[in-house]
């Protein structure tokens, strides 16, 4: 089997509404081999119940293709829902695999090893498919979205907020299009101020500025030499906690420093990832988060440190080894929990409850891991927001304030969180910039809290961050039309991005030359953000080549469909051509303008969303399509006379003479008249 063509498809497509990959595979000497059905069963034993059903029927070994992708790509952790195998018209010896993918990368290799295993085992041999999956797993967990990241992403679509990775590297996202977008970043946002993390970075800094502000916080200082460690832990009342100045996450963290020597190791730790330590009061208590977006309270959590168990007969090192085996726990933040670290910090912790890694615990002993509670070093978190005391919320909410930041993490520690933290010595020990959520939005126990949908509603309100949005298709016609709509748009003072094939305009100026009529275009409007209102020029050949550039518009114009580069990308027929015009048509959510003079527009119609107005546009009012329509209460635009009338129901409006309108030639350009009503059609 070769590969004849393979095409990522990002948007809506002729397939999918959904991202997916389209394989042209060459059949030649595909046959499917004796046994070949049973021995991809037996090597792939998950697949779905419908999948294996249609491969009991092979008999070509490249209809195989996209069921053994789709299960690669759920085996390596990226599944996806649609897909399917077609012929390709006009040649026998081809097949179309068409695969919904949910990241790009993981669907391109996994086309390529179930090309491979496909022949491996065509020609009986063996499939390493535990060493595939594993690469397709490193290739899932480069390319996957931080789980806060993903948390506020997917909230964002449940609200109908257009989402876009920016890069495929970065969990950098954009949300919403044009002039009401937001970027996003975990959970730095746009809105959040650059001055307000580097604050945040310093705790020291952080720490006066809240006592400064009347918020609890311990007492303590910053040192650079272990001299000066000493003198600030023998004048606090009690044990020591010691920190790096701007390390996060936990790192270099040491707690209940009582001794000279527990201060020297601690302080020699924090020096590892600053050349500024904090040597402060130890706060004794319980370890909270607190998540304040939009000054207010989202969540707050228990994290308790990572910890095991005993069952009188398994050492240490083995419960934490079952305990990483929890599916619930990956490699840094890839997962909802961290796997617990057996390093030589845990192994100091251990030492200072008297066990080490080779211990046998007793049953029903637990020992901690961990002297902080970070979800980043493998603890837990338990979900308390109904617990918080309004004071408590409203120190919490003065912290972020002070810092100045949009979203910001507050880390408390006090004995219950329930009570009111002057009453218990409780207190701030830091404020986070770019706060994790995962202890939100999965805890180990409690109640789930959307803190994905608070930061959202914080940046967005009521908002659905889209600008108004229009798509034109057709034949013939699509630049003029598309260029008097922008006009007419421009007009309301609205700046106008309008994608062409003569080139990509902005408020009038060009920022691209050439033919913008694709997928890079008209993402280049919809990801400015100098743009409030944009018009699409979509051509043919952008459809098929990467798909849409958008989930959904406004409103789609269809002027015509007629014989006119066929023979290209596939598209052979007319009826062919009308089907990948049509895809524009059904990504309208208000209104759809389509030609009533041409039967391949009308018959678009059929296909639309229940809620989506339909208008039809003619050169002739006795028209039967638009007479039909009308006296059905539609809408729709003719000519008369040489005077644009518009039409609602019984009701009939003249609008301008055509003759005054320079495109129209002085009445003469018919063509031009027909492809100045559909604008007319939107505008009204």
């Amino acid at each position: 089997m070769r590969i004849i063509e393979k095409r990522f498809l990002r948007g809506p497509n002729l397939y999918s509404a959904a991202p997916c990959l389209m394989a042209v595979i060459d059949t030649a000497g595909a046959e499917a081999a004796p046994g070949l059905v049973a021995r991809l069963v037996a090597l792939l034993p998950d697949l779905s119940p419908e999948a294996s059903a249609r491969l009991a029927l092979l008999t070509c070994a490249a209809d195989a293709v996209e069921p053994v992708v789709m299960e690669l790509q759920r085996l390596a952790g990226a599944p996806a829902d649609f897909s399917q195998t077609l012929e390709v018209a006009r040649n026998e010896g081809a097949r179309r695999a068409v695969c919904g993918y949910r990241t790009e990368q993981v669907a391109g290799a996994a086309l390529n090893v179930a090309l491979d295993l496909i022949e491996a085992l065509q020609a009986g041999k063996e499939f390493d498919l535990a060493a595939a999956v594993a690469a397709l797993h490193e290739v899932a967990e480069d390319y996957a979205i931080g789980t806060s990241t993903g948390a506020v992403v997917s909230a964002a679509e449940r609200r109908g907020i257009p989402s876009l990775r920016i890069t495929d590297e970065a969990n950098l996202f954009q949300l919403g299009w044009g002039s009401r977008q937001k970027r996003l970043q975990a959970t730095i946002t746009g809105a959040t101020n650059s001055i307000a993390v580097g604050i945040a970075s310093d705790k020291q800094l952080t720490k006066t500025l809240l006592d400064q502000a009347g918020c609890p916080v311990p007492a303590g200082a910053t040192v650079t030499s272990l001299a000066e460690a000493q003198r600030v832990a023998r004048r606090l009342d009690g044990p020591a906690t010691i920190k790096p100045l701007d390390a996060n996450q936990g790192k270099g963290v040491t707690t209940v420093c009582a001794t000279p020597q527990e201060v020297e190791r601690a302080f020699e730790h924090a020096r590892k990832y600053s050349r500024h330590v904090i040597v402060e009061e130890f706060l004794e208590g319980r370890d909270y988060r607190v998540l304040v977006t939009g000054n207010k309270i989202a969540a707050a959590s228990w994290r308790r440190p990572p910890c095991v168990t005993g069952d009188g007969k398994s050492t240490v090192r083995e419960l934490v080894e079952l305990e990483n085996l929890n599916p619930a726990r990956g490699e840094g933040h890839t997962n909802i929990l961290t796997k617990i670290p057996m390093d030589a910090l845990a192994s100091a912790i251990l030492a200072k409850q008297g066990y080490e890694f080779d211990s046998v615990l007793p049953a029903g002993v637990s020992v901690d891991l961990r002297g902080n509670a970070n979800l980043s070093t493998g603890g837990t978190a338990e979900d308390v927001t109904d617990l918080l005391p309004e004071e408590t919320r409203d120190i919490c909410i003065r912290a972020a304030r002070t810092i100045g930041l949009d979203v910001a993490g507050i880390d408390v520690i006090c004995q219950d969180i329930a009570q009111p933290l002057r009453e218990q010595k409780g207190g701030i020990i830091e404020v986070n910039a770019a706060p994790g959520i995962r202890m939100h939005q999965y805890p180990s126990r409690g109640t789930p809290r959307d803190a994905g949908a608070a930061i959202v509603e914080a940046l967005f309100g009521q908002d659905d961050g889209r600008i108004p949005t229009v798509a034109v298709t057709g034949t013939n016609g699509k630049t003029t039309t598309s260029l008097l709509i922008a006009h007419t748009a421009r007009l309301t003072g609205q700046r106008t991005g309008v994608t062409t094939t003569e080139g990509v305009y902005i408020d009038g100026q060009r920022i691209m030359e050439g033919d913008c009529t694709g997928y890079r275009s008209a993402r280049a409007l919809l990801t400015s953000p100098e743009v409030d209102f944009a018009v699409l020029e979509t051509a043919r050949g952008g459809i098929l080549k990467r798909g849409l550039a958008y989930d959904k518009c406004d409103v789609s114009v269809v002027l015509n469909v007629s014989s006119d580069h066929l023979g290209l990308d596939g598209v052979d027929t007319v009826e062919e051509l009308a089907k990948v015009k049509a895809v524009v048509a059904q990504r309208a959510s208000r209104a759809v303008v389509l030609n009533a003079e041409d039967d391949y527009c009308v018959a678009m119609a059929k296909d639309l969303q229940a809620d989506v107005e339909v208008l039809y546009f003619a050169l002739d009012a006795d028209n039967p399509v638009l007479l039909r329509h009308l006296e059905s209460g539609g809408r729709g635009v003719y000519l008369q006379d040489n005077t644009v009338v518009l039409a609602t129901g019984a009701r009939h409006e003249a609008l301008v003479d055509v003759r005054q309108m320079p495109v129209s030639l002085n009445g003469c350009a018919r063509y031009n008249i027909a492809n100045a009503l559909a604008p007319d059609c939107r505008h009204r």
